[in-house]
């Protein structure tokens, strides 16, 4: 009797938290974060929605301009995409990668620099309210 209530409590504890430990972390909504170019402060601004699975969504460019992002995934608390942006005739992607936690994405940008090198990056995107 002891060992069937055990495992009935295990059973329905396991039944109540996995889902919420599943959807704890969601990166749908508008992300914000400010980054150092040159002594100038650039605002970013990123626009995920996590929908059936996919990842999907938008970087604010210039004069506002969406610029879709690309191969985005989202699996446990990681998200990954890319933007392709053209200055010119020029196009060069950037890669960011990041753990989602509540309202913080934390990782890291790969971006080709003028020395044809990768450069990396850290970056911390908050929330918008």
């Amino acid at each position: 009797m002891i060992r069937a209530l055990a495992f009935a409590s295990v059973v329905v504890a396991t039944l109540v938290i996995a889902p919420a430990v599943q959807g704890a972390e969601d990166p749908t909504g508008t992300w914000k974060w400010s980054t150092m170019f040159n002594n100038q402060t650039r605002e970013s601004t990123l626009k995920l929605k996590l929908e059936d699975g996919k990842l999907s969504g938008a970087m604010l460019g210039r004069n506002d301009q969406e610029i879709p992002i690309e191969d985005a995934k989202f699996e446990g608390d990681k998200v990954s995409f890319s933007v392709t942006r053209s200055r010119g005739e020029q196009k060069f992607t950037s890669k960011y990668s990041g753990t989602v936690s509540g309202d913080t994405i934390k990782g890291t940008v790969e971006m080709p620099g003028r020395d044809g090198q990768t450069r990396s990056r850290e970056w911390e995107a908050k929330k918008a309210k």
